[in-house]
């Protein structure tokens, strides 16, 4: 139930796009979805749609409104935009519907790596592909006399040298604001080290243990070269933070890169320096300390039939290869015809070809990731020890998968 690395990397690949006519709709589509650039390109050109009425609501609190926002009947939302880890919850509940049909009437130009399917049905449609990678300012490392660090220890060492240099005080940046972006922090480096959330073929939780320790007691090791405020930073504050040329080196998501490097949003200085790397590595192995992941979209089971064809339809506009122009190719690591890579893609191909893992699309993975963004910030506060914020991370997960009944 995850893109495969082959099929995510099919994806990448210069193709021939062939451009459909222009989108002619009837029907209501409302769209649910994260706020960054990527997104929002494609619910503009959604809305490029004539003869329906096609409306966004694009949010970094997407998660915490979607399966409310698709549970009436009729739907609020005809649409989430989701990926890996956020499909899981609507599924779960009953939300969304197969698309089969829809793909077979409206989707000849979708790729099967698009089709992502649970159980023999298509339940969503991919159309980009990202990671989380190194970000650094060469021109800051250059001053200091260092190279781009490979591992997070050598990330350590380098934020040391800046510091002690007088270069800047907070070196480090990353998205560890407490809930969902810490828990992510945790999961990359936890499969870093090596680790395994579940013990296999059972949805029993297995994460206090010797790679769990390592991976928090890392995160609370990069913090401490962090702004003091850094469990309020999301991917937004922290992307803030590197425009205002406060941080020389951050793990960040692909689809934040273009904005780093645009010159009407930062200093010529800073823009200049922004230099993009492939994931680092953690505790001397070889499986990059990041996931992979897509994000595609879905339709709601609540809504009729005709709102079900003009989403759909409204949808792949949004991502049709033909709206592919320069400036939105620079927006995301496409999964559509006629995308070639470009250099704000370097990061997530070099994760690619590192082979890191998907972010596992289990029934119950949300579960886990609540738990650990709630019960590890004591942890990263210095309230109690990392033995301690996993065995309560394990604990708030076995009730919450009990009460769903997945244990």
């Amino acid at each position: 139930m995850f893109l495969k690395h082959a099929a995510l990397a099919s994806g990448l690949a210069l193709m021939a796009g062939t451009a459909v006519a222009d989108c002619q709709i009837s029907g209501r589509v409302s769209i649910v979805g994260n706020e960054f650039p990527a997104i929002h390109s494609v619910a503009d050109d959604a809305k490029a749609c004539s003869g329906g009425d096609v409306k966004a609501n694009l949010t970094s609190e997407h998660q915490t409104i979607n399966v409310a926002g698709m549970s009436g009947n009729p739907a609020e939302y005809t649409t989430a935009v989701i990926a890996n880890s956020s499909i899981a919850a609507l599924m779960n509940e009953g939300v969304i519907r197969p698309l089969d049909d829809l793909v077979a009437e409206y989707g000849q130009a979708l790729k099967p790596s698009q089709l992502i399917t649970v159980d023999g049905k298509v339940m969503a449609v991919a159309f980009m592909a990202n990671a989380q990678h190194l970000v650094y300012r060469a021109d800051i490392l250059d001053e200091a006399g260092l190279e781009a660090p490979k591992t997070y220890e050598e990330m350590l060492e380098a934020a040391k040298v800046i510091r002690e240099k007088g270069l800047l005080e907070y070196p480090l940046g990353g998205a560890y604001k407490a809930g969902w972006n810490l828990a992510q922090e945790f999961n990359n480096m936890y499969l870093g080290f090596g680790g395994e959330f579940f013990k296999p073929g059972t949805a029993e939780v297995s994460i206090n243990n010797e790679a769990g320790i390592a991976a928090l007691e890392t995160m609370k090791a990069l913090s401490e070269y962090m702004n003091p405020d850094f469990l309020t930073h999301d991917s937004n504050a922290t992307s803030a933070e590197w425009k205002a040329g406060n941080v020389a080196l951050m793990n960040m998501w692909g689809s934040r890169m273009e904005p780093l490097k645009d010159p009407e949003q930062s200093t010529p200085e800073v823009v200049a320096g922004t230099t993009l790397s492939g994931p680092m590595t953690v505790g001397g192995g070889d499986t990059p300390a990041t996931t992979l992941w897509w994000d595609g979209w879905t339709v709601a089971k609540n809504i009729s039939d005709e709102d079900a064809a003009a989403t759909f339809q409204a949808m792949m506009n949004g991502i049709d290869p033909a709206n592919l122009d320069d400036e939105k190719s620079l927006l995301a690591v496409w999964l559509t015809d006629g995308y070639t890579p470009t250099p704000a893609a370097v990061g997530v191909i070099e994760a690619v070809n590192m082979q890191a893992k998907p972010y596992p699309m289990l029934p119950y993975i949300g579960l886990l990731h609540t738990a650990l963004g709630a019960e590890i910030v004591d942890f990263m506060q210095g309230k109690e020890s990392a033995e301690q914020a996993l065995q309560d991370a394990e604990a708030a997960y076995t009730a919450a998968a009990k009460e769903k009944g997945f244990l």
